[in-house]
């Protein structure tokens, strides 16, 4: 069955079959595909959605951390737009679920186990592979680091403005 799962208002999931479905990609009002992979095709009217490719095997070798900041800013630059994203890979399992989990991530400041949940349960039959998992507990480590030395400019920046 062609399907785009719901992972946000403005997130959806699938397999390469049913990101071709321009019916599908038509009918979701999808302006932005991400394609994780280096040779799954684009749906066929390239023109009329922009698209991002993250070239990777789902291979537990594969550095697919390095694609995480892009693609999750892609699909938040997208929403803030109005528009909406879809993601994918051949089967829709490991891939784009990863690149998924890290959007939330990122943009929703969810925990690994949250995001993975809340993809999940959008798209039962996710799996990332062990390398990509443990990519994206390296991710949650480096948005955790992230986050209080943003928090420490805060209060360097209050420190001053008292001064």
């Amino acid at each position: 069955m062609l399907q785009l799962c719901q992972v946000t208002r403005s997130l959806f999931i699938s397999n390469c079959r049913s990101a071709c479905s321009e019916e599908l990609l038509q009918r979701e009002n999808i302006t932005l595909v991400i394609n994780v992979s280096k040779k799954q095709p684009f749906p066929p009217d390239v023109q009329r959605w922009q698209k991002l490719r993250i070239p990777v095997y789902d291979d537990p070798n594969e550095d697919l951390l390095s694609y995480f900041d892009r693609s999750a800013d892609s699909i938040q630059q997208e929403a803030l737009r109005g528009g909406r994203s879809l993601v994918y890979c051949k089967n829709g399992r490991s891939r784009s679920a990863t690149v998924c989990i890290a959007y939330l991530m990122k943009h929703r400041e969810m925990k690994l186990i949250e995001a993975k949940l809340k993809v999940k349960t959008a798209r039962y039959e996710i799996d990332p592979n062990p390398g990509f998992l443990s990519q994206l507990q390296r991710y949650e480590q480096v948005l955790k680091k992230r986050r209080v030395q943003k928090e420490r400019q805060k209060d360097r920046q209050v420190e001053r403005q008292t001064d």
